[in-house]
């Protein structure tokens, strides 16, 4: 117990200092003269990865055996409205963190802003540290403060560096995101203030999700306005129509984050405060959110499929595997939760190096444009390798990162929302028709001139592509040490949707074990 005690409170706030790394690496970067622009990107790089080592730290500190929060930090912010600083990690939130402090310093070294390195580099660090901030938030106040913070640099990337329509693109998606962020922050107050009583307000998630003090109407409603904020975010179908044209018009590294990092919000937000906070009313709008999930899945992969340009293809791709990972979240059954953390780190690297890779691509080429590109791998063989294995792991080919994930989000998901995961199952089939068939028509048949000029892949892309290739294998073939972290956090969560709700998890193989959800089932 004295071991586990040691592991779980730091005497060095390492998550502070995830948070505040990037932000003062930001702010060396403006301080650097202007005259030196060559000095910004590996300056930010540093600090990027000083932030990616400390996460780094923190997974190998990680105990393996306690669900609870570990390397908590408390500091009073605002004493009279019960708000304090107040980070921890979990299982659920660990692989999040790590894959946020590892994808910003290779996004820095990996892709060349042709301009302005100042303030590019700027915004990237910044958006590295509210992307820390709100994955270890445990105060609804400082989470909701970190949610919208990585607005404001995604949008500048977008606005600033993007291509031909990136300020339609730019504005849709700080409007989309910013509308469901506002009734989030009326649903936060009033569960603050609802729930308070005789023992104070508090912004504490872990004293919210544990006094349990609103009604099943208003938890209801409160609950529907966090989902709201959060299926935006995912995006799940239909307030998707933001996110094709944001990657599309995004520049590549504002693409590789908004993949990896900023999409996670959504899916953990579901996870972390809308079924620990809410759990009689999770269980209430489940099937609707499964069924949106589903729907997304399917009509991510047949839009997918019928996209001229690459990228956007790459977009939808998206919708189809974030509508997984909430399938996942909803099915209630530990298989499908562990599943849908995993997959939430799978899409990550997967989608955030084919973003890499099509990036690479219109840097040789200028054009994303399917129709104007053929037989790529005669020219560049090494670079159409590297594409084929990433393809492949999204697709979830057994062997490589996407099949763990998706099976067990499906075998998780089959006895508690059963026809869901029949349907959804198609998607897989769908997603390797229009993947393939891209890949078919742009790496294979006859080059063109242009194409037969295409280069190689070159050693300081192949060195930054090597991390995504690693994690997909290694990932495939052995994913113990990222599962017997997540489990523990995943269990005391289905024990905590348990106690608070009617739902009980079905043993694997048993028939449908959900009662009638229309109220808890005790006065929790």
């Amino acid at each position: 117990m004295e071991l586990l005690a040691a592991q779980s409170v730091s005497s060095f706030p390492v998550l502070n200092a995830l948070i505040v790394v990037p932000v003062i690496g930001a702010l060396a970067v403006v301080l650097l003269p202007n005259s030196r622009p060559e000095l910004m990107r590996p300056v930010g790089a540093l600090f990027s990865s000083i932030a990616g080592a400390l996460s780094l730290y923190v997974m190998a500190q990680f105990s393996i055996h306690q669900s609870d929060f570990q390397f908590e930090s408390i500091q009073s912010w605002i004493p009279a409205l019960g708000i304090n600083w107040h980070v921890g990690v979990d299982g659920i939130s660990l692989w999040l963190v790590v894959l946020t402090g590892l994808i910003t310093p290779i996004v820095l070294v990996a892709v060349d802003p042709h301009h302005d390195p100042k303030p590019y580099t700027a915004w990237l660090l910044l958006l590295q540290a509210g992307s820390f901030g709100a994955f270890l938030a445990l105060d609804l106040f400082l989470f909701f403060v970190m949610f919208e913070i990585v607005l404001v640099p995604m949008y500048m990337l977008i606005g600033g560096w993007g291509y031909d329509d990136r300020r339609y693109a730019a504005t849709k998606f700080f409007l989309y995101t910013m509308a469901g962020s506002a009734l989030m922050l009326v649903a936060i107050v009033s569960v603050a203030t609802l729930s308070a009583g005789d023992q104070g307000i508090t912004f504490n998630v872990i004293e919210l999700a544990e006094r349990q003090a609103l009604s099943p109407n208003t938890a209801r409603l409160c609950f529907l306005a966090f989902a709201l904020a959060f299926v935006i975010k995912v995006p799940v179908f239909p307030v998707h129509t933001w996110l094709p044209d944001a990657h599309t018009e995004a520049p590549t590294a504002g693409s590789v984050v908004l993949a990896a990092v900023m999409l996670k919000l959504g899916t953990y937000g579901l996870l972390r405060f809308g079924l620990y906070l809410f759990p009689e009313a999770s269980v209430w709008a489940a099937p609707t959110l499964a069924t949106l999930g589903v729907i997304g899945v399917i009509y991510g992969a047949i839009v997918a499929t019928m996209q001229k340009d690459l990228k956007r293809l790459v977009a939808y791709s998206s919708v189809a595997h974030m509508g997984f990972i909430v399938l996942g979240i909803f099915a209630f059954t530990t298989q499908s939760l562990e599943g849908g953390v995993l997959q939430m780190i799978n899409h990550g690297i997967s989608t955030g190096a084919l973003f890499l890779l099509v990036g690479m691509l219109y840097e040789r080429r200028k054009t994303r444009a399917i129709e104007e590109l053929s037989g790529i791998q005669s020219a560049a063989p090494i670079f159409a390798g590297f594409f084929t294995v990433v393809m492949l792991s999204s697709i979830g080919v057994p062997g490589l990162n996407g099949f763990v994930g998706e099976f067990l989000v499906l075998i998780g998901s089959y006895d508690t929302r059963r026809w869901w995961t029949i349907i959804a199952a198609t998607g897989v089939i769908l997603a390797a028709l229009y993947l393939l068939w891209a890949y078919q028509r742009v790496f294979h048949g006859e080059p063109t001139p242009n194409d037969q000029d295409t280069p190689d892949l070159t050693f300081k892309e192949g060195l930054v592509l090597a991390p995504f290739i690693v994690a997909i294998v290694f990932l495939g073939l052995y994913p113990k040490p990222v599962l017997e972290r997540i489990e523990p956090a995943v269990q005391n969560l289905i024990s905590h949707l348990e106690e608070h709700s009617d739902f009980v998890e079905p043993d694997l193989g048993a028939p449908i074990a959900i009662s009638d959800q229309s109220g808890p089932k005790d006065d929790h």
